[in-house]
């Protein structure tokens, strides 16, 4: 078949419908999907590693189970891809880092072996920033945004979020220390869900910060989200810290609306340092929800300065924890990036992080105190829209600028709580722009449901990038 660009866009749940109605051949779809990263890839550069043998013995295996009747779920026979710090048994899992290239896991990670389990296709791995830190090993690929070349395509996700926003495949895994599913997913358009921490499990893929990371889908729509995750969360034996809570059906409330939601806005917390473009997104956002029967009401979100400024020797002491097999002992093998950053670590004492501990639970309380009596919160993703990765390397020079950054994304890995992205806006020239609704610990259905209600009424999540 041939992939024409309607095709290629379509949303996952949209593609399922048609291979379980028996108008999609899932082999057909994945040759087609195969071929098209074969033809767009080369210039963006998304995929660190394709698995073509694979994918196509997967899709096989579906079409002849589809045929007999037998139908695993919304996500079977539909082509995904995982970014590549999750365990794949069949082929090198390098999590962005040059001396990773060769190694091959024991075993599929959980996330990817319930994908697989669910009849899911994956494609390959997506490229990655070295170690799911904030830059690129200078001997690995760099994705580039389909949208603009020059624009920054999110930070450690950005394969994940190029190859979705590509039509490279119909939905892919990423993770978020610090916000690299939610900033992929706004630089390239996308719906992507932090969970709670906990919700989905982190076994079998490398670490960065353990109380700190999270897996989570990156996708078209809120719906094709809440497809997702329904398949990979859930609690698993093999990571004792992943949540009990059953998993509901997040598809089957989606469509509940918002009528009588209080949503939280945080307009002090939002006007320090937030450009014209993000703040354009979250009135676009507000006036769509209040159309719907939302109600806004104006909370004061306790400071959050300190708690960010935490998450640095925070997250470098959890990662040279994650790192102390390679690192210093391997130092050469290192980025400037990550190996300053794992630097920090050994100026942390133990008091240190007691302190931070303790602030941490102490914000948590606050923000869960800030949020009785709303539902949601309506957050920016991030406070300046559609940087080129000139302007993101800049601002890696100056921390402030970098702590700037990530003002309305760590704060939420800090307290563990789970948000959904949405696409909301573009800036002057035609660069995405997302905005977070944030909800409480095990809220991804009322999530899920908000940003579907949100997109049944605006198309920013039916755009695409032109490509050459």
């Amino acid at each position: 078949m041939t992939l024409t660009g309607e095709m290629a866009f379509a949303e996952l749940t949209e593609v399922s419908a048609q291979i379980q109605a028996g108008a999609v051949s899932p082999v057909a779809l994945t040759e087609a999907m195969l071929e098209r990263i074969a033809a767009k890839d080369g210039a963006l550069h998304s995929y660190e590693r394709l698995m073509p043998e694979s994918a196509l013995a997967e899709a096989a295996l579906a079409e002849a189970e589809i045929a007999r009747g037998v139908v695993r779920g919304p996500l079977h026979g539909v082509p995904l891809a995982v970014k590549d710090l999750c365990w794949t048994a069949d082929a090198p899992t390098a999590a962005g880092m040059a001396l990773h290239r060769a190694f091959m896991a024991p075993e599929d990670g959980t996330v990817v072996a319930r994908l697989r389990a669910a009849g899911a296709i994956i494609l390959g791995k997506l490229a990655m920033t070295e170690g799911a830190y904030a830059g690129y090993h200078p001997h690995m690929t760099v994705p580039l945004n389909p949208w603009d070349v020059e624009a920054w395509p999110g930070t450690s996700s950005s394969g994940s979020g190029a190859a979705t926003a590509a039509g490279l495949c119909y939905g892919s895994i990423g993770s978020d220390t610090g916000g690299s599913i939610r900033f992929p997913s706004a630089a390239n358009g996308l719906t992507g869900i932090k969970p709670t921490w906990g919700r989905v499990s982190r076994y079998g893929a490398f670490e960065l910060g353990g109380t700190l990371d999270n897996l989570g889908p990156m996708t078209r729509s809120a719906r094709d989200a809440a497809a997702m995750l329904g398949v990979i969360a859930g609690y698993d034996a093999k990571d004792p810290t992943s949540l009990r809570a059953a998993v509901p059906d997040y598809l089957a409330g989606i469509d509940g609306g918002v009528a009588g939601l209080r949503i939280g806005l945080a307009p002090r917390w939002m006007a320090e340092g937030t450009d014209a473009p993000a703040m354009a997104a979250i009135e676009e956002a507000r006036r769509a929800l209040v159309d719907l029967g939302a109600t806004m009401v104006e909370i004061d979100f306790p400071d959050s300065q300190q708690v960010l400024q935490d998450w640095f020797p925070l997250c470098a002491v959890e990662a040279a924890v994650a790192h102390e097999a390679t690192f210093p002992s391997r130092r050469a093998d290192y980025g400037v990036i990550l190996a300053q950053f794992l630097d920090i670590a050994a100026d942390v004492t133990a008091a240190d992080l007691q302190k931070i501990a303790l602030r941490r639970l102490a914000f948590r309380g606050e923000v869960e105190a800030a949020m009785d009596g709303i539902d949601l919160l309506l957050v920016p993703v991030q406070g300046m829209s559609g940087p080129t990765m000139a302007d993101i390397l800049t601002a890696a020079e100056a921390d402030p600028v970098i702590a700037d950054l990530l003002r309305f994304s760590s704060a939420f890995n800090m307290t563990g709580q789970p948000t959904i992205t949405l696409p909301a806006g573009v800036t002057s020239n035609g660069r995405p722009v997302g905005v977070q609704l944030v909800g409480r610990h095990l809220d991804e259905a009322l999530l899920c449901r908000a940003g579907h209600a949100f997109q049944s009424v605006t198309d920013w999540h039916k755009r695409h990038p032109r490509l050459q």
